[in-house]
């Protein structure tokens, strides 16, 4: 738990910015791209090691659900992707929480976002700088 206490602060960062009017400067977005970075690798991590070491062991044991190995040879280059996740002990159920998916695909839009708001408020703040020192 540690691990979200960094994107915890930097989403805390935000909501006082937003407050403060802090939104438009650069570091805002920052704290938003470092904090939408950490939990999309948090949530993707959650995602791929879902199944633990042994996918039949944790199928059955943990989640008391019959493995099918021939739909696993049937569709093994689906549990091998980046995107979605997947760990299927069967045609029915997934190993993968439901959430895990949709929250990648959130928190990778919210990055690129975020990125594109770092950039736009660089260098606009940059050229208002450069205008600013010329009329001096």
């Amino acid at each position: 738990m540690p691990l979200l206490a960094i994107p915890a602060w930097s989403v805390w960062r935000m909501v006082r910015g937003v407050r403060l009017g802090d939104w438009r400067r650069p570091g805002w977005f920052g704290h938003a791209a470092w904090a939408s970075f950490l939990l999309l690798a948090l949530a993707w991590l959650w995602g791929t090691l879902s199944s633990g070491l042994d996918i039949e062991e944790t199928c059955g044991r943990r989640h008391h659900e019959p493995y099918d190995d021939a739909y696993y040879q049937a569709h093994r280059d689906d549990y091998f992707r980046l995107f979605p996740l997947s760990q299927k002990c069967n045609a029915d159920y997934d190993l993968v929480a439901p959430w895990v998916n949709p929250a990648v695909a959130v928190l990778f839009l919210l990055l690129l976002a975020s990125l594109a708001g770092l950039g736009w408020t660089s260098t606009r703040r940059t050229a208002w700088k450069k205008g600013k020192r010329q009329s001096s």
